[in-house]
C-alpha cells in the first residue's frame, strides 16, 4: 500500500506515471486530492479554510481510517513531503515507510520568522504575494491564477520540457471555489500572518520540537530545484533516526515524481525494503 501526496501548485497527475509503475510491482496506489484541490469539498460553508500543516496531515489519517488503511508507505514532495514527514512523526505506526523529496520539511513557524539570504528568499516570491491583498486577489481571479501557477512550474523546474496540455489536465485542480483561500492560509500561516485552529495547538507544539521521523525513510534531492537545501542532505540528517537513504537526482526540477518518475518510484520501492 502507498499513498502518494501531491504539492503546489500541482494535483494528482504528479503521479500519472509513478502509479502504474508501483501497481505494476503489485502495490495498490492511493493519490489523494490535498484539500481545496480537484474534487475535494468542505461538507460546511462555515466551516474555516484551514491549511496549516497539521491539519492536512489529519487529513491523511482520516483517509486511511476511512479506507480502513492501518500502515501504508508514504511518498511525497513539497506540502506532500511535509505531510508526509508529519504523519510519520507524529502517527509513527501509520507508516511503514517515507520517501520525502528535500528531506525534513515541517515547518517551525519561529524559524521561519527570521530572513533567509536574498537568493534564497528571492525563491520564495510567491508566498510573499499570497501575505498581500493583491496576491490573494491574483488567486482568485482565473486567467492570473492560470499565469502564476504556469509561471512556477517553468522557473521551479528549469530542465522540465512538458507541454501546454500538461500543465492544463493539472490546473483544471485549481478551479475549486476553496483553491486561493486554502493556498492563501497555507503559505500566511508559514509566516505567523493567520491563525490556524485551537483544535491543532496540541499536535503544533509538537511539531515545533522538530521530532525525529523513525520510519524507515529515504529522501531526495532535486538538483535543479531552487528549494534544496546545499550539502546532499546533510542540513536535515539528524531528523531520521530510523533506516536511511538519500539520494540527489542530476537535472531534475522541482516536480520529481512527474519529472522522474522511474527514480520516484524506485525510491518507494526501495523505502519499502529498508
Amino acid at each position: 500500500m502507498v499513498i502518494c501526496l501531491h504539492g503546489w501548485p500541482y494535483d494528482i497527475h504528479s503521479y500519472v506515471d509513478v502509479a502504474p509503475l508501483l501497481a505494476g510491482q503489485g502495490y495498490r496506489v492511493i493519490v489523494p486530492y490535498l484539500r481545496g484541490h480537484g474534487t475535494t469539498r468542505f461538507l460546511s460553508a462555515r466551516t474555516f479554510r484551514n491549511a496549516q500543516q497539521s491539519a492536512i496531515a489529519m487529513d491523511v489519517v482520516a483517509l486511511m481510517d476511512a479506507l480502513k488503511i492501518e500502515r501504508a508507505v508514504l511518498a511525497g514532495f513539497d506540502w506532500g513531503s511535509r505531510t508526509a514527514d508529519i504523519v510519520a512523526a507524529l502517527r509513527p505506526e501509520r507508516c511503514k515507510a517515507l520517501v520525502s523529496v528535500s528531506g525534513y520539511l515541517v515547518t517551525n513557524l519561529e524559524a521561519n520568522l527570521k530572513p533567509l539570504a536574498p537568493k534564497a528568499e528571492l525563491a520564495w516570491w510567491y508566498q510573499y504575494y499570497f501575505s498581500t491583498e493583491r496576491g490573494r486577489l491574483a488567486l482568485e481571479d482565473k486567467d492570473l491564477r492560470h499565469d502564476l501557477t504556469r509561471l512556477v512550474w517553468d522557473t521551479v523546474s528549469p530542465t522540465w520540457d512538458f507541454d501546454d496540455a500538461t500543465f492544463e489536465r493539472t490546473a483544471a485542480a485549481f478551479d475549486h471555489p476553496d483553491y486561493a483561500a486554502i493556498v492563501v492560509h497555507n503559505y500566511r500561516w508559514r509566516l505567523s500572518l493567520a491563525d490556524g485552529e485551537r483544535r491543532y495547538d496540541a499536535l503544533e507544539k509538537r511539531l515545533a520540537a522538530r521530532p525525529t521521523i523513525s520510519v524507515p525513510t529515504l529522501t531526495l534531492d532535486a538538483e535543479r530545484d531552487p528549494f534544496t537545501a546545499p550539502g546532499d542532505g546533510a542540513s536535515y540528517r539528524d531528523r531520521f533516526t530510523g533506516p536511511y537513504e538519500h539520494r540527489t537526482l542530476p537535472g531534475i526540477g522541482h516536480n520529481v515524481p512527474q519529472e522522474a518518475p522511474a527514480a520516484f518510484a524506485r525510491a518507494v520501492t526501495d523505502a519499502d525494503h529498508l
